[in-house]
């Protein structure tokens, strides 16, 4: 049995959110199938209100110029869920430009809504790839995101 709520995500993606899947279903049937494959009642709930959540931040005005080329700074909350290697990879993908600031934003707030103590990398990558899936005109840098997901290669590129 699964008692990750990322996994529920994870799940969702794969089977229905990929373009390769079928169709999503009606909510209820959708968590019929979901507590089948193994899922808890509870993370398939925490999972469904995340993505609401998520669809809820995508309505997010855009950035001003003048936040391109900032640093982000974490707080002592954010620094503690998140450890030195994730706050990398985040600089990393802004940096390449794979995240813009309202993405990287929205991450960072998706993964402080997953209640582990700590998340860890993989976390981070899949948060990413929903985050971007979720935001239009990020298209190209979903698919980047998606092959680096997928390729489960290092992600730090040279």
């Amino acid at each position: 049995m699964y008692e990750n709520m990322v996994d529920v995500l994870i799940y969702l993606y794969e089977n229905y959110m990929d373009g390769e899947g079928r169709s999503p279903l009606e909510q209820g049937v959708l968590e019929d199938e979901l507590a089948q494959a193994g899922f808890t009642t509870t993370e398939i709930e925490k999972a469904l209100q995340w993505l609401d959540e998520l669809a809820a931040g995508v309505e997010v005005p855009q950035y001003h110029d003048h936040t391109i080329g900032s640093i982000r700074v974490y707080n002592e909350a954010e620094s503690g869920k998140l450890d030195v290697e994730a706050r990398g990879l985040l600089l990393f993908l802004e940096q390449n430009g794979i995240l813009d600031p309202v993405s990287r934003e929205l991450v960072i707030d998706r993964l402080l809504a997953i209640d582990h103590a700590m998340v860890t990398l993989d976390e981070v990558k899949w948060v990413v790839l929903l985050v971007l899936m979720n935001r239009p005109g990020r298209e190209d840098a979903f698919s980047q995101m998606e092959d680096l997901v997928y390729n489960d290669g290092s992600v730090y590129l040279h």
